[in-house]
Parts: C-alpha cells; sequence; structure tokens
C-alpha cells in the first residue's frame, strides 16, 4: 500500500481489483484522506483493521495532524472493516442514516461471520461492526482547518446509504462505489435506476479528478463515469426485455452479448450476478 498524491491536499491508496482474500488482507477497494491545517480527514476505511493500520502509516509519513474525520461512503465490508481502528484513534465518524438498517441486520451479522472465517486472521473474533458518531439524512458540509467538504447523499443507489464527497477548493469528487474504474461494478441489491440518475448528478460538480471506490483516479469525469452508466443501462435494458417477455433468465442470459464488457476483470465473477439481481429488480419494476 502506498499513498498516491491525488490534489495538493488529497491522497488516496488503490485497492487490488480482485475478490477479498486472505492475501490481500481483503484490500480491494480504495480509500482516500485529505490533510487539512486542523487534521486528518479520511474518506472509506478499507476492509480490514490491519489495512486500516496500514493506512494511517502512510498518513503518518505526510502529516503527524490528528484524524479528525472518517467519513463512510457505504457500508460494505470492504470499506468499513477499519473503522474501528480509526474509532480508536478518536476519529468522529459520519454515515448516512440508512446504513443503520444494514448495520442491525441478519445479512450483516452473517457477512461479518463468513469474513472471519475467510479472512483470516486480519478479520478475526476481534474485528466488529462500528456505528457511525454521526449519522445525517441530507446534505451537509463540514469545514476542517478551513478546508471545505461538501457531503452528498446519493442514493439509493449502489447501496440506500451512499455518500460522495466533493472538496470545491481543489476539484475532487471522492465518489465511492457510485463509481467502478476499470472493471465490472458489483450490482448486488442495488437501485440500479437511482444510480444511473446519482451518476448524472454527479456530473453537474465541477470536478477536476475523481477518486472511485475502486480503480484508478480518474481525470475525465464524463468518459470514467460513463463505463459504469453504460454498464447498468445494457443490464437494465437486456434483462429488463427479458423479464418483460417473461423470458427465463437462464436463455436470456444466454443470447445476451457481452462482448463490450467482458474483457474488464471481475466480470466472471460478478456479472451473472449483477445480470440476474437486474432481472429480478426489473421482473418486480414491470409488473
Amino acid at each position: 500500500m502506498v499513498a498516491q498524491q491525488v490534489s495538493a491536499s488529497a491522497w488516496y491508496v488503490e485497492g487490488v481489483s480482485a475478490l477479498g482474500s486472505p492475501a490481500n488482507q481483503n484490500f480491494i477497494s480504495n480509500a482516500a484522506f485529505v490533510v487539512t491545517p486542523g487534521g486528518v480527514v479520511v474518506i472509506d476505511a478499507l476492509g480490514s483493521p490491519a489495512l486500516a493500520v496500514r493506512l494511517i502509516a502512510e498518513i503518518r509519513k505526510i502529516t503527524t495532524q490528528p484524524i479528525t474525520h472518517v467519513i463512510a461512503t457505504h457500508y460494505h465490508a470492504d470499506h468499513i472493516y477499519g473503522l474501528q481502528t480509526f474509532k480508536a484513534q478518536g476519529a468522529h465518524i459520519i454515515a448516512h442514516r440508512a446504513a443503520l438498517v444494514y448495520l442491525n441486520s441478519e445479512t450483516a451479522r452473517l457477512r461479518l461471520e463468513a469474513s472471519r472465517q475467510q479472512l483470516a486472521p486480519w478479520v478475526d473474533e476481534n474485528t466488529h461492526l462500528v456505528e457511525a458518531d454521526e449519522w445525517i439524512d441530507g446534505d451537509k458540509e463540514i469545514v476542517v482547518g478551513g478546508v471545505h467538504f461538501q457531503i452528498k447523499p446519493v442514493g439509493p443507489s449502489h447501496t440506500p446509504e451512499d455518500l460522495a464527497v466533493y472538496m470545491p477548493a481543489e476539484k475532487v469528487l471522492f465518489a465511492g462505489d457510485l463509481v467502478f474504474r476499470s472493471r465490472i461494478p458489483f450490482v448486488g441489491q442495488a437501485d440500479s435506476r437511482h444510480w444511473i440518475a446519482a451518476i448524472d448528478n454527479l456530473l453537474a460538480f465541477d470536478t477536476k479528478v475523481i477518486v472511485p471506490g475502486h480503480g484508478p483516479l480518474s481525470t475525465e469525469a464524463r468518459k470514467d463515469m460513463q463505463l459504469t452508466r453504460d454498464y447498468l443501462v445494457y443490464l437494465r435494458a437486456t434483462m429488463g426485455q427479458a423479464a418483460k417477455n417473461l423470458e427465463p433468465f437462464e436463455d436470456a442470459y444466454k443470447v445476451t452479448d457481452w462482448s463490450q464488457f467482458e474483457h474488464l476483470p471481475l466480470f466472471r465473477v460478478a456479472n451473472r450476478m449483477n445480470a440476474y439481481n437486474t432481472y429480478l429488480l426489473l421482473e418486480h419494476e414491470t409488473k
């Protein structure tokens, strides 16, 4: 893990394009931090407490300022299992209130149990889910060391609780998992219709650099958001037509032309599941 500079005050670390494993410590997502005269603001906490320790070590190479805030863009495991490390440092954690539903769900409990098995020793019995100190419902601005951060809810999209963070002084947008670069997005139970609309809303920001939730930095906002957007639109068009025609999923998947996406990393791992979840979603939407 090596922090790469994004702008005058911001850095990020880039996770690998792979599934989480003991070999990579679940380092499959990005995290970022902004150094201000009044402290460090971190965006996302990575996928294990050990990774958060490594991220703090990267921060310490650049500044001795205290870590004052952590903004969680959403509560998927690869972005939040490091929160407890930052909490122990006294950071103030901010997230969208919609994450409480997931936090208190059987799904979250079972996911943590599975991670303790699959990602040991990096996720173990000492790893626990951490609630935010501040749950927000709408737009919020924080100012740290004179630096302004605009926090904007953009869910339900990838998750119900998606947040994007914009730093206007340096025109940097931290997009969370609304933007996946150079790999297939994980759609899961996402509301793809709202996700497409949210990407359109993000394009309204005056952005020089986007830090995506996964993949390398983007300096071409429209072009790079377009990959995620085009993929979601294609999923909805193909699977929506199949659902409307009452065509069985297996038949629809087999005859769909995936050639424009199948070269991307994680296509074979994620595409079938993404298509099936979209088929179910569109089946419901068309009733």
